[in-house]
């Protein structure tokens, strides 16, 4: 008997100091994020992830992560155009306006990456599901984007290469601020981005995603005064008011095809002929899937190849 148990010990041992071990390790790999409900733990390198915003969509993918599962972009039934190349068989679990809970919960995350304007009450769910993390930005602010990046890759244990993209971007917008410096004059850099919708034109706030890369390459984002405090846009426009947004340069986004038919009817108007930045033939049309709607650093080389598109042709 005493040689049988003599034998088992070493076995015994081993496990034990396995699980010592990698019990350190983890700890060792325990990641404490400060976020919008407080501090959350992420452990190791999360595989099953939800993404309930477009910038954590775009973020994740950015950093080699696919998501299990999203939301439906801002005017369609799935991802957004650009990042169909980038991500394949992403589950919609819901949309900007109505969360599926039961098909989040369906898809086993270990990892939510949240919008900033999860409720309390939508995250007390989620995160009794899977570490959720909810950015504290809920105040609009042009860097948004770069703070809720840098917490999404700190839980996704992927800090280094998210300061490589934000790197990226805010290089590539110092190369092109310096282009177009030589080539506009200071006074000729007012613009607009205005998201064209069937029911009229809606101004972008001069502080959201688009607009602060407008600002990098050195053009003076605008939204006239027409948006309530901490909104996204403003109330649709008239065509009889659309000489409040006359510009030197107007950027309008389209998020699907109604609003593209909706913007092909303006353009025959003479109150869209009438603008100063048409006549100049300073009117650009882009992508609202990402100039309006998403954020993240694949986003923000989007935006940036149009503003070189349409400026330095």
């Amino acid at each position: 008997m005493m040689i049988a148990t003599v034998t088992k010990w070493p076995g015994r041992v081993m496990a034990l100091l396995l699980g010592v071990v990698l019990s350190v390790v983890a700890q060792a790999d325990t990641r404490v994020l400060e976020t919008a409900y407080g501090q959350v733990k992420v452990n190791g390198q999360p595989k099953r992830v939800v993404a309930l915003s477009e910038g954590a969509v775009d973020t994740a993918v950015a950093l080699g992560v696919t998501p299990v599962g999203a939301l439906a972009t801002r005017g369609t039934d799935g991802l957004a155009r650009y990042m169909e190349p980038h991500a394949k068989g992403v589950a919609i679990v819901g949309t900007a306006r109505e969360l599926n809970l039961e098909a989040i919960v369906a898809q086993r995350p270990d990892l939510i990456l949240a919008s900033p304007q999860m409720t309390r009450e939508q995250y007390r769910l989620l995160s009794s599901v899977a570490p959720t993390i909810v950015p504290d930005t809920a105040d609009m602010k042009q860097d948004n984007w770069k703070v809720e990046g840098r917490l999404y890759a700190q839980a996704l244990n992927q800090t280094a290469k998210m300061e490589e993209l934000i790197e990226a971007v805010d290089a590539r917008a110092a190369q092109l601020a310096e282009t177009l410096k030589a080539r506009y004059a200071d006074e000729d850099r007012t613009a607009y981005v205005v998201r064209w919708m069937p029911q009229g034109p809606m101004v972008m706030n001069s502080q959201m995603f688009a607009a602060g890369l407008l600002e990098a390459v050195g053009l003076k984002a605008s939204d006239a005064g027409l948006i309530k405090e901490n909104r996204p846009h403003s109330d649709p426009l008239s065509l009889e008011n659309l000489g409040r947004i006359d510009s030197d340069w107007l950027f309008l986004a389209t998020l699907n095809e109604e609003g593209q038919a909706a913007l092909e009817a303006a353009k025959k108007s003479s109150a869209f002929a009438r603008l100063n930045v048409v006549q100049r033939d300073r009117v650009i049309a882009v992508d609202g899937q990402y100039w309006s709607s998403a954020t993240g650093p694949l986003a923000a080389q989007k935006v940036l190849s149009d503003i070189e598109a349409a400026l330095v042709p």
